[in-house]
């Protein structure tokens, strides 16, 4: 149950209120947005709210017990709030989420209504639909290790033991021609690399309008002295010839590229000698003989 603070329960009780809704976004670069229904502007807490993204929310769906609250924020795209280029780019999947309502005559009268994470979006060239879900539904994912053919650990972390630092299987480059749907660029600096070493592997941008973002590179390819890359996302901004990168080599999970690639078999986290179904489900015929003998004499 939530306690709400002395003051703000004073101006609820005068009946005549002055209220509106503000959401803080947390995005995964750590860029913090605030966005308010108010018709001006709001500072709360050091972080300001904008007016100008046209936000609106549906009602709060909540129940007792664990179940996910949740609830939809319906706003008009614009460069002063929240872009469609960001939004195709993934920039606000997962984002943090906290809907605090205030007091917007008196802005230290607040209560956080709701914590969460942005779930499914959808989005068109003018407006945008965010589900906001509470903190319970990460009770519904999965946690724990499964049994599988293929490497569950990350390229790199404490698990694989491999360190992308070493300038084998990471490098900088700089972009020499981008494509119209900025996913296809050209790039120099990786000459010295095969094809798709960096297939899997993850492009962070070190300069230009994408400054910060992270994106899983689908494709390497080299022809020649040309090398291709190929984004799965189109970036949120434009991308400029001269634009910086820094690039690490990828891995597709398994037992083999493994060992060929990274010569890291001892760390594979995978189970590559794993019985199929097919195993699981044989038996013993009449051709299958045991020490040499047959089965049935």
């Amino acid at each position: 149950m939530k306690t709400v603070p002395t003051a703000l329960q004073a101006h609820l009780d005068t009946g005549a209120t002055t209220l509106a809704l503000c959401w803080k976004l947390t995005l995964r670069n750590g860029t913090v947005q605030g966005f308010t229904n108010h018709d001006c502007d709001l500072v709360v807490g050091g972080v300001t709210y904008k007016a100008a993204s046209a936000v609106e929310a549906s009602e709060i769906q909540s129940a007792l017990g664990l179940a996910v609250a949740n609830m939809n924020a319906i706003g008009a795209l614009s460069d002063a709030g929240v872009t469609e280029a960001l939004l195709a780019a993934g920039a606000y999947d997962g984002a943090e989420v906290e809907l605090r309502l205030v007091n917007w005559a008196d802005t230290s009268q607040s209560l956080v209504l709701m914590a969460g994470a942005i779930g499914e979006v959808r989005r068109n060239k003018t407006a945008f639909s965010a589900e906001l879900r509470s903190l319970a539904h990460r009770l519904n994912q999965k946690t724990g290790r499964i049994f599988s053919y293929d490497c569950d650990a990350d390229l790199g972390d404490a698990r694989c033991g491999i360190n992308l630092a070493l300038s084998t299987y990471s490098a900088s480059g700089t972009i020499a021609s981008v494509a119209e749907s900025r996913r296809l660029v050209t790039v120099s600096g990786l000459s010295g690399y095969a094809s798709d070493w960096f297939t899997h592997g993850k492009l962070t941008w070190t300069s230009g309008d994408n400054d910060g973002w992270a994106f899983e590179v689908k494709g390497h390819a080299k022809t020649g002295s040309t090398v291709t890359l190929e984004l799965w996302q189109r970036t949120a901004e434009e991308i400029a010839i001269g634009d910086g990168f820094t690039i690490t080599a990828g891995c597709d999970k398994q037992f083999a590229t493994c060992g060929a690639k990274f010569s890291n078999e001892a760390n594979f986290r995978g189970f590559p000698h794993m019985p199929g179904n097919d195993a699981v489900q044989s038996y013993p015929s009449a051709g299958d003989n045991l020490d040499g003998g047959s089965l049935f004499n």
